[in-house]
């Protein structure tokens, strides 16, 4: 379950205002925003597919550094604990103290921090619950419930695990006892996220189902709108709000104590929005999505602004007016490598100057041990063939998402925008 995020108020806070009333960014990350986490002294945290978690205090962040792919969930929880997990199916604690807790066999989709603080649970696409010490006590796994597990939430006496699944179920852990989880609905399509209080459950799916039932399963409310799939979801107890945010870049904010839709409005020129959070006053909501920036409103004002995104970004233009090689880098390429020589944020190493370099040996930045001493050296030739078995099958072992592009033609078009544009950003 994604914690509730304040922390894009920080910089006008700073500036002296104790209620932020203006439309906000923080910049820095160097790829799109997966997650975003507050407490309740106003840490931020926010994950990126740059493989890193900032720590956000004013408007400059502090880099926490581990991570061998996407951070794809974080959690900040009671007595200042910050984990994360990520693509590299590791679950990392960083606060108070910087070790690994473990791993999953898969993707670590979702974090949650019980409410005493000391345990962490994890979810991941292997179909694997587990449950972390966070000081003494012994990791424990968890029957698996029979498919991918996309969101978990505990209970607030921190008595129960609630888990939503790929495959639609949503299910509860008695953590008292080592039997497996019980059900409680199962839904037609995959469970994306879920928030649990004492009176109810909100649950949101990838067909667009937005709903919201009671303990037992049985319906309170149903929201589902043709907008899909749901991403993200926030809830503000104190001002009874529920954010719900979706791929085509909407956030809808719910009343729920009327249970009606209290505001809904277009937050991304370009969806999706990936994370959510009220501020700790529920007077800002904030997200992040396919950017490399978290944005922040006055939820009071929101019909009041026009959707956000750099409409100038080449990855954020329509791609049918792109050369078919620039479109084919955006797709591909973009989100983790910069054209650009010297270092970013990005997730890869910078590919200005690529042709003719061996592989691992860019400056300053962190490859997987498979490269390191590489007999690579990059061309026309290893692109191609980069390109056509995937990075997964070509370098096995590296960072590198699986990427692979089918066509020769579209490779080749591809390696002719690179040498093209790689050679200028050098010389310029």
């Amino acid at each position: 379950m994604r914690g509730t995020l304040a922390g894009l108020i920080t910089g006008m806070i700073c500036a002296g205002l104790g209620s932020a009333q203006e439309f906000t960014t923080l910049k820095g990350h160097g790829g799109p925003i997966m997650g975003l986490a507050v407490d309740v002294k106003g840490r931020v945290a926010s994950a990126s597919f740059d493989n890193s978690v900032g720590i956000w205090q004013g408007r400059e962040p502090r880099w926490l550094e581990g991570h061998d792919a996407a951070v794809t969930a974080l959690a900040l929880g009671p007595q200042g604990v910050l984990i994360s997990g990520g693509d590299d199916f590791a679950v990392r604690q960083w606060q108070p103290d910087t070790r690994l807790l473990g791993r999953h066999a898969g993707k670590v989709a979702a974090l949650a921090i019980s409410p005493d603080g000391h345990w962490a649970a994890s979810g991941g696409w292997d179909g694997a619950v587990h449950l972390w010490p966070l000081g003494e006590g012994v990791a424990r796994a968890l029957d698996s419930p029979g498919s991918g597990v996309n969101d978990v939430g505990f209970s607030p006496d921190g008595s129960g695990l609630y888990v939503a699944t790929q495959n639609g179920a949503l299910m509860r852990y008695d953590l008292d006892t080592e039997g497996g989880p019980l059900p409680i609905l199962q839904h037609g399509f995959g469970i994306n996220q879920v928030i649990v209080t004492d009176e109810w459950i909100a649950y949101g799916a990838v067909d667009g189902g937005t709903r919201v039932v009671a303990h037992d399963g049985r319906e309170i409310a149903d929201f589902t709108l043709d907008r899909r799939p749901i991403l993200s979801l926030d809830h503000h107890a104190g001002t009874d709000q529920l954010a719900v945010g979706d791929g085509q870049g909407y956030i809808m904010i719910l009343d729920t104590q009327s249970w009606e839709i209290a505001r809904d409005f277009r937050a991304m020129r370009d969806g999706p929005v990936w994370a959510l959070a009220f501020s700790p006053d529920g007077e800002m909501i904030h997200a992040g999505g396919i950017e490399d920036v978290i944005y922040g409103w006055p939820v009071a004002m929101l019909d009041t602004f026009e959707p956000v995104g750099d409409a100038g970004r080449s990855f954020l233009r329509d791609p049918e007016t792109m050369p078919n090689g620039e479109r084919q880098f955006m797709r591909k390429c973009s989100i983790c490598h910069a054209l650009e020589p010297g270092p970013s944020r990005k997730a890869g190493p910078t590919l200005a100057g690529v042709f003719g370099r061996r592989a691992g040996t860019v400056p300053g930045y962190g490859y997987s041990p498979i490269l390191q001493g590489s007999d690579i050296i990059w061309s026309e030739e290893t692109i191609d063939a980069l390109f056509d078995s995937g990075p997964d099958h070509y370098i096995p072992g590296s960072k590198m998402p699986m990427q692979v592009i089918q066509s020769p033609d579209d490779r080749a078009d591809l390696i002719a925008f690179l040498k093209q544009a790689s050679r200028k950003e050098t010389q310029e």
